[in-house]
């Protein structure tokens, strides 16, 4: 077994030392071949690590971040049908690639930004107070069988956001739970060639919603701060405009069921993104507290919630299985087959 970790920290060690031998991001051409073939198999590795209960401890799970077309490209060791099917993966790849949207985010604001944080401040006002809209620039597409992530970016800020993102990553990746991992800067050459690239699927999209947290100054991949950004991320992307109101749907139980299905596909909450069961009474009033807990046990008991215990917390989110179930109790008021209502 030890050997076994030798033998794993030497080939991690691999590409850091070939990056830094041949210049890093100003590598020259004739290093291109032999760079991107120490990335893939960081990535063939870092895939394997992501199967394991604690990822990345004998082998740091490996991201590369480089210039591209159309500005900023990561590529992430996760499968590229993510782009359409977000519950298709597992939670800790799925937190990984949230902590790589929130580190293209940080690092592609457009320059020069006088104060960075005055400015992230104004954002993060202006979406609260007037639901602003946010921007919507992520596309997704793949690399070699991996998921590849794109960010616009002035062409003169390429280069310094570069170099900056493995920081933004390593500061994005550092609260998820049993994983090391690491950002490498490259060369473009290295990571050229990323097709069909194309918006995530779906208004929802936890990609959508990973991309609006960075852009309220949240951190997407930590559960505590997509929390607190729920409510202005709800209004910004409108994706809770389709919720039952109290005039609209007379059944008290009906109407709770509705609201908490609806709230949580609007956060795109099918898996890689749960929530806490206490937060589901969030936007009740105070006396429906007590029937908010018994109906979401009751989604639980049908198979439309899905409960994960996590640090001696309840957790839920959307079955992926029950989609179709789902959507027509959201949209239409038709109860799914074994669920029954107060």
């Amino acid at each position: 077994m030890d050997n076994d970790r030798a033998i794993a920290a030497s080939r991690s060690g691999a590409l850091s030392t070939a990056l830094a031998e041949a210049g890093g991001v100003a590598a020259p051409g004739e290093r291109v071949a032999q760079l991107r073939a120490l990335l893939l198999d960081e990535l063939q590795a870092g895939a394997g690590e992501l199967r394991l209960t604690r990822s990345g401890y004998r082998r740091p799970v490996a991201v590369a971040i480089g210039p591209g077309r159309p500005g900023l490209v990561a590529v992430v060791p996760v499968h590229p049908s993510l782009r359409a099917d977000a519950a298709g993966v597992r939670e800790r790849e799925w937190l990984l690639v949230a902590a790589v949207v929130g580190a293209l985010v940080d690092v592609a604001s457009p320059s020069p930004v006088v104060d960075p944080a005055a400015a992230s401040r104004e954002r993060t006002l202006a979406a609260r107070d007037a639901a602003a809209p946010l921007a919507h620039e992520l596309l997704a597409g793949e690399l070699c069988g991996w998921l590849a992530l794109a960010l616009p970016i002035r062409a003169q800020d390429a280069p310094e956001a570069v170099e900056l993102a493995p920081l933004a990553f390593e500061d994005h990746a550092s609260s998820i739970d049993r994983l090391r991992a690491r950002a490498y800067a490259v060369p473009g050459a290295v990571i050229d060639g990323v097709s069909d690239l194309r918006e995530p699927i779906g208004a929802a999209h936890p990609l959508r919603i990973a991309e609006a947290i960075a852009r309220l100054d949240g951190r997407p991949a930590d559960e505590r701060s997509v929390s607190e950004h729920e409510e202005q991320v709800l209004a910004a992307l409108g994706t809770d405009s389709a919720v039952a109101r109290p005039h609209q749907e007379l059944d008290p139980g009906l109407r709770v069921a509705r609201r908490i299905l609806q709230r949580l596909a609007g956060m795109g909450k099918w898996g890689g993104y749960h929530t806490e069961f206490e937060h589901l009474a969030r936007g009740f009033a105070g006396h429906d507290r007590a029937l908010v807990n018994d109906i979401a046990g009751r989604l639980i008991d049908a198979g439309l919630l899905v409960e994960k215990p996590s640090v001696g917390q309840r957790h839920v989110f959307l079955n992926p299985r029950c989609a179709a179930g789902i959507y027509a109790l959201i949209e239409r008021g038709e109860l799914p087959e074994g669920l029954r209502l107060p």
